[in-house]
């Protein structure tokens, strides 16, 4: 009996589905559900009971699936601790990256990584809706905001402040705001996410918080498209200080309001397990830590930033 056909029945039931089970695997389905056919033979047993609408688990697949689950981790982590003693770094990663910070920063950090560590394969999901791990099947996820399920584990990679900005010919044409009131003669630009409108900002100077509700016309479901057209003069956006980072060091974009910070938040590595901290998911961890450091670097020389990020 092969490793991978037990790897397709377990995605059948995780799933209920030999479809979805080799979507997820990237295989043809008629290889899944050979795989699965192969392993029923073997044991002699029909591991699911097929209906026109469903698929679900017969009673000696509910006895067997849980054994064998509990196998393969086994296996998989006897596999990864040789791996460890021996610093071994290969295999796939796949990771999910929002689409300004993965476009625009990250991207050219993992060429530099696979560069180091050629045996390395990768697959990346770009999108800034929110990961299903086993929905979009990725190992990794790197996020702003900490982890809110209790179930995955994460590292820290940094503290990431927002930046009010606009480019110099928007605020030539319409004035610079100097305090959060003033925000309400301008035009914002929007991020959407699930049919929400972020449109309305904080900020916060002295321990004092300022609430803008923000009128605008344009709003994007992609950050990237945010930041193009911010750089494009198009309006204001509140951003990352590191998906502006590029547009800021180059004078593309100019930082507006500096003594009243937006909302602030972290960057993080995420992962779905224990099991998914391989070798390599730690070396790209320090790789992105270092890479981000010195973009925050750069903006704190820039004067975008102070030291206090490093915090």
């Amino acid at each position: 009996m092969q490793l991978e056909d037990l790897q397709v029945v377990l995605k059948v039931a995780e799933f209920r589905s030999i479809t979805a089970a080799a979507t997820a695997l990237d295989m043809r389905t008629a290889t899944a559900s050979a795989a699965l056919k192969r392993v029923e033979r073997i044991l002699g047993v029909e591991l699911f009971v097929r209906t026109t609408r469903q698929l679900r688990l017969s009673s000696a697949g509910e006895r067997y699936i849980p054994q064998c689950e509990q196998a393969l981790m086994m296996l998989n982590q006897a596999q990864q601790n040789m791996k460890d003693e021996q610093d071994i770094v290969d295999g796939e990663l796949r990771i999910s990256l929002s689409s300004d910070l993965g476009r625009n920063l990250v991207t050219p950090w993992l060429d530099e990584f696979m560069e180091s560590h050629p045996k390395i394969r990768l697959k990346v999901n770009i999108s800034d809706s929110n990961i299903d791990f086993y929905r979009d099947s990725v190992d990794i996820a790197l996020r702003y905001g900490s982890p809110k399920d209790a179930n995955l584990y994460g590292f820290k990679i940094c503290n990431v402040p927002g930046v009010l900005c606009a480019t110099q010919s928007y605020l030539e044409k319409h004035g610079t705001p100097q305090h959060p009131q003033d925000l309400a003669a301008h035009n914002g630009l929007f991020y959407q996410l699930y049919d929400v409108i972020h449109d309305v900002w904080k900020f916060s100077k002295d321990g004092t918080e300022f609430k803008i509700k923000m009128k605008g016309n344009r709003a994007s479901n992609d950050g990237d498209l945010v930041r193009r057209w911010c750089v494009a003069g198009k309006g204001l956006a509140v951003k990352s200080c590191l998906d502006m980072s590029q547009d800021l060091l180059s004078d593309k974009a100019l930082q507006v309001m500096p003594e009243f910070e937006p909302r602030s938040t972290e960057l993080w590595l995420i992962c779905p397990s224990r099991q998914s901290i391989t070798p390599a998911v730690r070396l790209l961890r320090d790789h992105i830590r270092e890479k981000s450091g010195s973009v925050l670097k750069a903006l704190v020389s820039k004067g975008v930033l102070d030291e206090s990020v490093f915090l």
